[in-house]
């Protein structure tokens, strides 16, 4: 089987149950920015290496995103039920996994931080500015096809971004690199004024 199919040619491509929708269309600018993500998740694994503690965690958010992915190619309206399975304990497993790595950072998280700090770092940076990316075009589609859009999808992607932060200041910390802090949080600021 040829991998190409000459369909895109006009500037269309199939959605799921066998409809066609323009390719800037915000169906697919979502799952295309989602895609992304997930590829860059996939250098970030391959820089980590095969036997970091990271990698089987990763590996399941690859799935889910392609599973979320798959969910979102439906329109609501279409008749044909998807039978990929929905990650809607995605969330939690999320704030599982940053608690236990909050619990291993010596400082609280208490500033807005300039990306970088070594190469690991600055990779988790770009995948949480893509996922926040991708959360803006998710709201996009939602206001598009409200049912299509279900909310475990919403919290799953809003976590993934605070999860790659998390990830950065972990890898960070893990190797004393210091973090370079513009700004502390809103309501800290707020706070220490009272």
């Amino acid at each position: 089987m040829k991998i190409y199919t000459r369909k895109g040619d006009k500037g269309t491509t199939g959605v799921f149950g066998g409809k066609r929708t323009f390719k800037n269309s915000a169906r697919i600018e979502c799952i295309g920015t989602l895609d992304e993500v997930n590829s860059t998740i996939g250098l970030l694994r391959a820089k980590l290496g095969n036997d970091h503690e990271w990698q089987s965690n990763l590996h399941r958010v690859q799935k889910d995103m392609m599973n979320m992915m798959s969910h979102l190619a439906r329109p609501s309206d279409s008749k044909k039920e998807n039978p990929n399975p929905k990650p809607e304990d995605g969330p939690e497993f999320c704030e599982h996994w940053m608690d236990d790595m909050e619990a291993n950072i010596s400082a609280p998280s208490d500033y807005f931080l300039l990306p970088g700090g070594n190469e690991i770092s600055a990779l988790c940076h770009v995948c949480r500015t893509q996922t926040r990316r991708g959360e803006r075009q998710l709201v996009t589609l939602m206001q598009e096809d409200p049912e299509c859009v279900e909310d475990y999808i919403m919290s799953y992607v809003n976590r993934l971004s605070d999860l790659f932060f998390t990830m950065a200041r972990a890898e960070m910390d893990k190797h004393g690199v210091a973090e370079e802090k513009w700004n502390l949080f809103l309501y800290k600021r707020k706070k220490k004024a009272k």
